[in-house]
């Protein structure tokens, strides 16, 4: 066949979002570290992801996770993350799933009960502890980043909403925390596009008036996410669980509760008293799927109380796959692709 590129996928979902986890032919990407070769694919060769998240081949409400090289040797692999909203430099929900393909593919060998390894993301080491029952993976737990509240119930104008209080956390991206009950939602499915609708509103409001800036990253883009809080309830003496929904700009209503999202939950339930060392909260999606986030402490950074966490969810293998790329089918864009890509005819 002319003009032919291929890619080798394992699809995989974790609470209903679908991360494609890209593990062969791509060529080697410049920079001494993971978040290197993210700001190339970033800057230089963005057309792996705009394939892979639009049509014919992907939908933007799925993820897509390359897997390069560590740069730190104590990591088994590293791992790049894109999004409809570019390229986030932490996500749960993807590091559930890429751990999940690594282990049932056996590109890191599979043990029997608790498995403990580091994967590099491009926000750093993440640790990895898999429980693995009868040589299947029941459940990943892995570090969330380091989580603080920027600013808390603030108030702005949105057209056709009013006003609207909300607070803002840090936890691998700026994440706009709204309460649903305030919105009238009751975060059911049949919501999704309402939620959608008024959640793109708001995050493009609050984008129009502010931006955000981390305290060791700097600038980090205008505010991409929005997570819908539902009410707490308390389950057990330590244990907490809240209907939740996250919102990633432009137009996504995720399909799991996401871990970025659960770890902002826990910097907010920090922030306000209602969470101690060792509680959980779990996030439950509208689809019903769940992340059990962990409370483990808090650091001092600057001026901020900066929530130590995990976040625990279960990933599932969809299909395993040569994706073939025809550079001739006026449907695919191969410009930001021929670069890259390793497999290459005509």
């Amino acid at each position: 066949m002319k003009n032919e590129l291929t890619l080798q996928l394992i699809d995989t979902h974790a609470g209903g979002d679908v991360s494609r986890i890209v593990t062969g032919g791509v060529d080697p990407l410049p920079g001494a570290t993971v978040r290197q070769r993210m700001e190339y694919l970033r800057d230089d060769a963005d057309g792996l992801r705009r394939l892979l998240l639009e049509e014919p081949y992907g939908a933007p409400e799925m993820s897509v996770d390359l897997i390069v090289p560590p740069s730190d040797p104590r990591a088994e692999t590293g791992y790049i993350i894109m999004e409809v909203m570019g390229y986030p430099i932490y996500s749960g929900s993807n590091t559930i799933c890429t751990a999940t393909a690594l282990l049932e593919s056996g590109l890191v060998p599979k043990r029997e009960g608790h498995q403990h390894f580091l994967l590099e993301s491009p926000a750093g080491l993440v640790q990895i502890d898999a429980r693995i029952e009868n040589g299947v993976v029941e459940a990943i737990t892995c570090g969330g980043l380091p989580s603080y509240i920027d600013t808390h119930r603030a108030s702005i104008h949105v057209p056709h909403l009013g006003d609207i209080s909300y607070s803002v956390a840090y936890s691998g991206g700026f994440y706009a925390l709204v309460d649903a009950r305030d919105l009238g939602f009751h975060l059911t499915r049949d919501e999704e596009r309402d939620l959608a609708r008024c959640a793109g509103a708001i995050v493009e409001a609050i984008q129009a008036e502010r931006g955000f800036s981390h305290y060791t990253l700097g600038d980090v883009g205008p505010l991409p996410f929005l997570h819908f809080m539902g009410p707490v309830e308390q389950v057990a003496d330590d244990f907490y669980r809240s209907r939740s929904a996250t919102y990633v700009h432009p137009g996504v209503i995720c399909r799991s509760t996401t871990g970025t999202g659960t770890s902002a939950r826990l910097a907010l339930m920090h922030h306000e008293g209602d969470i101690r060392p060792g509680d959980k909260l779990e996030t439950v999606s509208l689809r019903e799927s769940g992340f059990i986030g962990e409370f483990l402490g808090v650091e001092q950074a600057g001026a901020h109380d900066v929530v130590r966490n995990t976040i625990t969810g279960k990933g599932h293998v969809l299909a395993r796959s040569e994706v073939v790329v025809n550079c001739d089918d006026p449907m695919v864009e191969c410009g930001g692709l021929h670069h890259i890509l390793t497999s290459r005819h005509g």
